[in-house]
C-alpha cells in the first residue's frame, strides 16, 4: 500500500542531513524535470521581487526567498518530518513506536510541487514553491508534471494507491486507479457538506491508521476496516472512493 499525502505550506526548519540530491530521492525517472524546476526555483530567487512575485509571498515573507536561493546546499531532514500542520499533527509521527515509524517509512510519500512526490523518507530541504506558482521561462508545474507523474507513480510501484492529496496536488500527477477519500460533515437533518478545516485533520487520522496498521488492504473493503478500527465513521461510495463522515 502507498498513500500519497499532500504537503504542507508550513515547514520545519533546518535539519541535520546532506544537501539535496535529486537522484536518490523516490522514483528517480523524476529526476530531469525536478532539475529543471530547481533551477528555474533557485534562479528566480536571485531576484527577491521576482521570486515575491513569482512565489505570491507579502513583505514578511522574503526569508522565503533567502532559502530558495540556497536550495542546492541547505541542511535536509525526513520528508515526513520536514512538513508541518494540521494533517501532519494528526499523523504524529513522533509518537509511533519503532515498528509503527517503519511501516510509515515505507506506505508514506508526499506530493510536491518541487519533487513531484518524495517518500517519507527521503531527506529534502526547506523550500517554498506551491501548485500554483508559476516560475519565470517555465510553463505551469502542472503542464511540466502532468506528462509523467501519474503515470510513474502507477508504473514504479505495484501496491494499492491511496490518493490523499489535494486537488490542486493531485492534478500535477493523477492516479486513476487510487482509492480517493472525501471527507463530509453530516448535520442532524441528514444533509451533508464538504469540510474545510477539518479536512486535513481526519486525513490525517486515515493515514496515520493505513501508514501503522499490521494489515496489508488490497481493497477499499480492506480500508475501510483499518479506517473503522481508527474509530472514524466512514461508507463506501464507489469503487475507488471512500467518504469520512464527522458531525
Amino acid at each position: 500500500m502507498l498513500i500519497l499525502l499532500p504537503p504542507s505550506e508550513t515547514k520545519a526548519t533546518g535539519g541535520e542531513g546532506p544537501p539535496l540530491r535529486l537522484d536518490q530521492l523516490f522514483l528517480p525517472s523524476l529526476t530531469k524535470v525536478r532539475e529543471t524546476i530547481l533551477n528555474a526555483l533557485v534562479e528566480v530567487s536571485a531576484s527577491p521581487s521576482e521570486a515575491a512575485a513569482a512565489l505570491k509571498l507579502g513583505p514578511k515573507q522574503l526569508n522565503e526567498v533567502e532559502r530558495n536561493s540556497a536550495l542546492r546546499k541547505a541542511p535536509t531532514m525526513a520528508a515526513i518530518e520536514r512538513y508541518t500542520g494540521v494533517l501532519y499533527d494528526a499523523l504524529d509521527v513522533g509518537s509511533m513506536t519503532l515498528s509503527q515509524r517503519g511501516r510509515a517509512g515505507e506506505r508514506l510519500a508526499i506530493g510536491s510541487a518541487l519533487f513531484g512526490v518524495v517518500a517519507a523518507d527521503d531527506p529534502i530541504p526547506y523550500y517554498r514553491l506551491s501548485a500554483g506558482s508559476r516560475l519565470p521561462g517555465l510553463t505551469s508545474l502542472r503542464s511540466l508534471w502532468r506528462p509523467l507523474l501519474g503515470d510513474a507513480i502507477q508504473r514504479e510501484d505495484s501496491r494499492l494507491i491511496i490518493d490523499l492529496r489535494s486537488g490542486g496536488y493531485a492534478a500535477l500527477g493523477p492516479v486513476e486507479a487510487a482509492i480517493t477519500a472525501t471527507v463530509l460533515t453530516e448535520r442532524p437533518d441528514g444533509t451533508r457538506s464538504v469540510v474545510s478545516h477539518f479536512n486535513k485533520h481526519h486525513k490525517g487520522v486515515l493515514a496515520r491508521a493505513l501508514a501503522t496498521t499490521r494489515s496489508e488492504p488490497r481493497t477499499i473493503h480492506a480500508v475501510a476496516r483499518v479506517a473503522v478500527r481508527a474509530g472514524l465513521n466512514v461508507e463506501i461510495a464507489g469503487d475507488r472512493e471512500l467518504v469520512v463522515l464527522t458531525s
